[in-house]
C-alpha cells in the first residue's frame, strides 16, 4: 500500500470520511513526496523535507481520522497528541521529546506483531512439541517399552495424544504450566516529565529483579496458546525488531498534534501554566529535526511527518511563532458539518454508524431497518442540536443515536426475533420532546 499514487490515497480516505476533499489531496500529496524522495540519490534524498501541515477546523470534522486512517494505509507508526498536554522544559510536566519515545513504542510493537506473524507456523509446530512432552514426557529410544511398542507395530502413546490434540478431544484436559511473571520493585513509580529516568531505572533494575516463575493450571487450548507465544518470541531477533522499528519511525512515522491553536500566541499565562510560546520553542526541534534518546537508542525525526490540527476560533495559524509556522508549509481548511454531510456518515462509509448499530442489534436477533426518512431525520436533529449547543461535528451523531437506540438497545433480549423500523416518527416520538426544550437538549444530546 506504500505506492499508492494520491488518487488512489484519496479513494481509500473517501471509503471511511465523507467528504473533506482539500485536506484528503493534501495528506496524499505529502505522503506521495515522501515515496518520490526515496527514489532520489542518497545526497538529494537527505535534502528534502516532509510537507508538514495544519488542518484548521472544528472539533469532529475529521482532522484526526484522516491522518490515522493515512497511517493504516502504509502500516505507518502514528501518534496523536494534544499540544495542551506539554509543557515548557523546566517544569513539571510532559515534555515534547516523549511523543517521539512514545512513537516508537508503538512502532516497536508493530514490527513485533508482524514478525510474530511470519514465525507463527513454525512456532505452532514447536509449541506442539512442549505440549507433548507435559502430557506425556518422550521415553528415550532405547527404553523396552518404546521398542516393543516400535517391534509390534503399535502406534507410539505420543502420535496418539498428538490426534486427539488436534482433533480437540482433549480441550477439556487441564495442564500445569510454569509461567513468568513479570515485577519491578516497589518504590518505583513513572512519574510524567521523568522518562529518561524511568528508562534507566527499568533497564537497571530489571536484572537485578527477574520475573518470578509461577504454575498455574489452564486447559490444553490455553496452555497450546500460551506455547504459541512463548516459542514465537523466542523465535524473534528484538535487536532487528528495534532496528527495523527506529528506521520505519525515521522514514513512515506521522505524529499528529491536535490542539496546536491553544498554545498558539506570544502572551504568558504565568505560573506553572508555562507561557504558549516556550511549548512552541519545544516543539520546533522536534520538528525541525533532532536526535531523540529513547530506550531502543537514538531516533532522529528529520523525516517523520507532522500533522498539526486546531479549530483557530480565537488564535490563527499566523500566531504560531515565525520558526513554526515554516516548518508546516501546507495549510488546508476542512469544511463543517451539516444535515447533507451527516446523511452521508450515517449511511456512505466502510463503517457507517447506521451499519454498526443494525449488526449490533443483529447479535441479539433484532433486525432494525432505517428509512431514508428516518435518516434525514437523524441528521436534521444533529444539526440542529450543533446550531443550539457547542459543534461538535460527527461526534453529534454518536449522541443522538444512543439516545434514539436507548429503549430498543436496553430490551433487545426481549425483541430477538423481531423487525424494528426507525422512521421519522419514531425519530420525533423518541428525540422530539429533548429536541423542542433547548435546555434538555443541551444537556442530554
Amino acid at each position: 500500500m506504500g505506492y499508492l499514487i494520491p488518487k488512489q490515497i484519496v479513494e481509500e480516505l473517501d471509503k471511511y470520511i465523507i467528504g473533506q476533499h482539500r485536506a484528503k489531496r493534501a495528506v496524499a500529496i505529502a505522503l506521495r513526496t515522501r515515496w518520490r524522495r526515496q527514489q532520489l540519490s542518497a545526497d538529494l534524498r537527505d535534502e528534502v523535507m516532509p510537507k508538514n501541515i495544519i488542518m484548521i477546523g472544528p472539533t469532529g470534522v475529521g482532522k484526526s481520522e484522516i491522518a490515522r486512517r493515512l497511517a493504516r494505509l502504509v502500516d505507518a507508526p502514528f501518534l496523536k497528541v494534544e499540544a495542551s498536554k506539554y509543557t515548557e522544559v523546566g517544569y513539571v510536566g510532559r515534555d515534547v521529546e516523549s511523543m517521539v519515545r512514545d512513537v516508537t513504542d508503538i512502532a516497536v510493537n508493530m514490527i513485533r506483531m508482524e514478525k510474530t506473524e511470519g514465525v507463527q507456523e513454525k512456532a505452532k509446530i514447536l509449541a506442539e512439541e512442549r505440549l507433548l512432552d507435559l502430557l506425556l514426557p518422550m521415553p528415550p529410544r532405547f527404553e523396552p517399552q518404546a521398542v516393543q511398542e516400535a517391534a509390534a507395530g503399535h502406534e507410539p502413546t505420543r502420535e496418539k495424544l498428538r490426534k486427539q490434540l488436534k482433533d480437540g478431544s482433549m480441550n477439556d484436559r487441564y495442564i500445569e504450566l510454569e509461567l513468568k511473571e513479570k515485577t519491578m520493585p516497589v518504590g518505583v513509580i513513572s512519574n510524567i516529565g521523568m522518562e529518561d529516568l524511568e528508562i534507566n531505572l527499568k533497564e537497571m533494575l530489571g536484572g537485578m529483579f527477574p520475573g518470578k516463575r509461577k504454575n498455574r493450571k489452564v486447559k490444553v487450548p490455553e496452555a497450546l496458546d500460551i506455547l504459541v507465544q512463548e516459542e514465537a518470541q523466542k523465535l524473534i531477533d528484538m535487536d532487528e525488531v528495534v532496528k527495523e522499528a527506529t528506521l520505519r519511525v525515521e522514514q513512515s512515522g506521522i505524529i499528529f498534534i491536535d490542539e496546536i491553536d491553544k498554545v498558539a500566541g506570544r502572551e504568558s499565562r504565568g505560573g506553572p501554566d508555562v507561557s504558549r510560546e516556550g511549548v512552541q520553542r519545544d516543539l520546533l526541534p522536534i520538528v525541525e529535526g533532532s536526535a531523540v534518546k529513547t530506550r531502543y537508542g537514538i531516533v532522529k525525526t528529520d523525516h517523520v511527518l507532522f500533522i498539526a490540527a486546531g479549530a483557530f476560533h480565537i488564535s490563527k495559524p499566523s500566531d504560531l511563532i515565525p520558526e513554526l509556522q515554516g516548518r508546516f508549509p501546507i495549510r488546508v481548511e476542512l469544511d463543517s458539518l451539516g444535515k447533507g454531510e451527516f446523511i452521508r456518515i450515517l449511511t456512505e462509509p466502510k463503517n457507517a454508524l447506521i451499519k454498526q448499530y443494525i449488526a449490533l442489534l443483529e447479535t441479539e436477533g433484532v433486525k432494525t431497518e432505517f428509512t431514508k426518512e428516518g435518516i434525514e431525520e437523524i441528521a436534521a436533529i444533529a444539526e440542529i442540536v450543533n446550531e443550539r449547543t457547542e459543534n461538535i461535528g460527527a461526534r453529534r451523531l454518536h449522541t443522538v443515536m444512543e439516545r434514539l437506540l436507548d429503549e430498543i438497545s436496553f430490551n433487545a433480549p426481549e425483541h430477538k426475533g423481531k423487525k424494528i423500523v426507525i422512521d421519522a416518527d419514531y425519530v420525533k416520538k423518541q428525540l422530539g420532546d429533548i429536541i423542542k426544550s433547548e435546555d434538555l437538549s443541551r444537556y442530554i444530546l
